[in-house]
């Protein structure tokens, strides 16, 4: 017999979860700041804003820039990123990891600190789109660790949060899941060091792609 589900919702934050894009969101970071002639922020204080909205990421980033200079901001750090995004990859084994998550019935999402327009490209690129039931990005709703994200998700679903389970990179989105009131599983292969990760008491930390695989079919 087919052991039940544990997780009816499976929600992923996306860069640095299943892309492997946070090199690329530092780069960018970086370059923006250097283009308005402030110093760049440290490899260390880049990463530990991957996951929260543009805004609220560039105002702890660059908390030297002014709010008037944000649109600036804002616009080389797209053309920085747009640049190159089209050569980012999934992490080992992800396209199909989701799909066999699909294939075994259990709703999926994604919460991102992407944009509207930056998931969908993602989504489009990657031929994920196909997969999951539902999303939600930071320009239409609060920004991580506000729980709004998982709460849509679950109400558009109509899953209850004992069964629900968001998976991330970041302590964003594990304090978004305690917000929430569900399950958050870490992975230490993106934005967050190990120790970050695990002061926040997920469910487990995963060091690797195939042993998030490996979590998931054991426990999801």
């Amino acid at each position: 017999m087919a052991r039940p589900q544990r997780y009816e919702l499976i929600v992923f934050d996306w860069d640095g979860t299943l892309m492997d894009s946070a090199a690329a969101i530092v780069q960018a970071i970086q370059a923006a700041s250097a283009d308005l002639g402030l110093p760049p922020p440290s490899d260390a204080r880049a990463r530990h804003v991957i996951g929260l909205g543009l805004q609220d990421a560039l105002h702890h980033a660059v908390p030297e820039l002014p709010e008037s200079d944000y649109p600036k901001m804002v616009e080389r750090y797209r053309h920085h990123y747009l640049s190159s995004d089209h050569e980012l990859t999934l992490f080992d084994g992800t396209q199909a990891l989701i799909a066999d998550l699909h294939a075994r019935g259990h709703l999926l999402a994604v919460a991102t600190g992407k944009s509207r327009k930056g998931l969908d490209r993602a989504l489009g690129f990657t031929g994920l789109g196909k997969y999951f039931h539902a999303t939600r990005c930071a320009d239409e709703c609060f920004s991580k660790p506000h729980p709004a994200m998982l709460f849509e998700l679950m109400a558009e679903l109509g899953v209850m949060a004992e069964t629900c389970l968001m998976i991330g990179d970041t302590t964003h989105d594990l304090l978004m899941a305690k917000n929430a009131g569900v399950d958050g599983l870490a992975v230490s292969f993106g934005a967050h060091p190990v120790d970050q990760l695990v002061a926040e008491s997920p469910v487990a930390c995963i060091d690797t792609p195939a042993g998030l695989r490996a979590w998931l079919e054991a426990n999801g």
